[in-house]
């Protein structure tokens, strides 16, 4: 991924297409704006007491709406509505959950473990996170996948699962075949998968395109967590997020 000649900022770079294009304020989405500084914040590491950095729509935590001051825990379930997004972290994980979605922290069974998070299961919807220095699964209903420190990118609905192992590694396996089963070592964004309900034994994981996460949004939630990504513009076949997905 590489910036345009000529041009030092990319967020400037970002500004001017969006302004030039009548985009703004329509098609990007709340974490987009607020990484560009659109809105005049500068993102800064979470402080331990807060759990939501930004959230716009409707989000609900086990069932209640969420204000900023919510918190949010392993063993809690975080829904959105249409039109709405948050962004939080839990511990040492940092997230955006994308509108129409439903996810379950998983909380470790055993004494103080239980302060972190085991695993992740995406009823469905869209989440993107970064989780460097541990081991967890991600569990959809077409696919489970373990973390083993990585950033990710996940598109979850009945019939298929979409993956991005942006970096680190990653073992993707189809839920109901074990012969379909792939480990994904990547440094930026390496190979988006799909991982299929339905097909024949040992060929339900497949190629995909990279679509609906930036660098600039990794970037945003790994400083939540106090780490440091450097900002790349994303690549010009890229397919930005949409308004509505």
């Amino acid at each position: 991924m590489s910036g345009e000649n000529g041009i030092d900022d990319p967020r400037r770079m970002v500004l001017v297409r969006a302004l030039s294009a009548g985009l703004l304020g329509s098609c990007m989405t709340p974490a987009q704006a607020i990484t560009f500084g659109f809105f005049g914040s500068k993102p800064s590491k979470l402080p331990e007491t807060q759990s939501i950095y930004r959230m716009s729509g409707d989000v609900a935590v086990n069932k209640q709406a969420a204000t900023l001051d919510t918190r949010i825990q392993p063993g809690d379930t975080v829904q959105t509505g249409k039109n709405s997004e948050i962004v939080f972290v839990v511990g040492t994980q940092s997230m955006i959950l994308r509108e129409d979605s439903e996810l379950e922290i998983e909380a470790a069974t055993d004494g103080l473990a239980s302060l972190f998070i085991s695993g992740l299961r995406m009823l469905t919807g869209k989440l993107l996170s970064v989780s460097r220095n541990s081991n967890m699964q991600v569990r959809s209903s077409t696919a489970t996948i373990g973390i083993r420190g990585t950033g990710f990118y996940i598109e979850a609905d009945p019939e298929r699962t979409y993956f991005c192992n942006c970096y680190g590694v990653t073992d993707v396996q189809a839920t109901n075949d074990p012969q379909s089963r792939e480990t994904v070592t990547a440094t930026d964004h390496g190979r988006p998968l799909y991982i299929l309900a339905d097909g024949a034994a040992g060929r339900k994981i497949r190629a995909a395109p990279f679509i609906n996460h930036t660098d600039q949004e990794l970037a945003l939630i790994e400083t939540l967590v106090g780490r440091e990504r450097t900002f790349v513009f994303p690549r010009r076949s890229y397919t930005a997020p949409r308004r509505t997905y």
